[in-house]
């Protein structure tokens, strides 16, 4: 009966829903299951929905925003967001020197997974030939634009040059 209860949260792209669903699902199921924890992480990401704006231009011809309406808001806005609560999550527990908190896990199951240093080399190898560049630190270029923000750039900068030692 208590695994019927059981509801996953966190988000992938295969799951065919959007993410801004996804997070409405995920807030209504935390309330209803007393799961303050992951609650409160949905409700800090819903908070920095009024951060989401568009461009206007008033019938004086000012300039200026307006917030997005929820149809209007993508996966990748809110993806910028959880990065951005992700990054500044972490910067508070290195401070109190801990690895990690319920909040940062909550919030990390809504990123995409991160390509891991096995997966990134592989596609180094295969698509990178570095008597192209004077220096192996160029195809960061190439290589951050094939895995976008689904690779750590520090691991990539890593990878690169221990390949350049080689």
């Amino acid at each position: 009966m208590a695994e019927e209860q059981k509801h996953d949260f966190g988000w992938s792209q295969a799951m065919g829903m959007s993410l801004h669903d996804k997070i409405r699902r995920d807030l209504k199921s935390a309330m209803l299951q007393k799961q303050n924890d992951i609650r409160d992480a949905i409700r800090v990401i819903m908070g920095e929905y009024p951060k989401l704006t568009v461009p206007i231009t008033l019938e004086s011809g000012k300039k200026s925003f307006r917030v997005k309406k929820p149809e209007e808001i993508t996966d990748d806005d809110l993806l910028g967001i959880i990065h951005g609560l992700v990054k500044s999550e972490k910067s508070v527990l290195e401070l109190q020197k801990k690895e990690s908190s319920p909040y940062l896990q909550v919030l990390e199951s809504y990123l995409p997974k991160m390509a891991d240093t096995d997966e990134v080399l592989a596609w180094i190898n295969e698509h990178i030939d570095f008597t192209e560049y004077k220096n192996p630190m160029q195809a960061m270029g190439p290589i951050m634009k094939q895995f976008g923000k689904l690779a750590d750039g520090n691991m990539v900068k890593g990878l690169l040059q221990e390949l350049s030692n080689k």
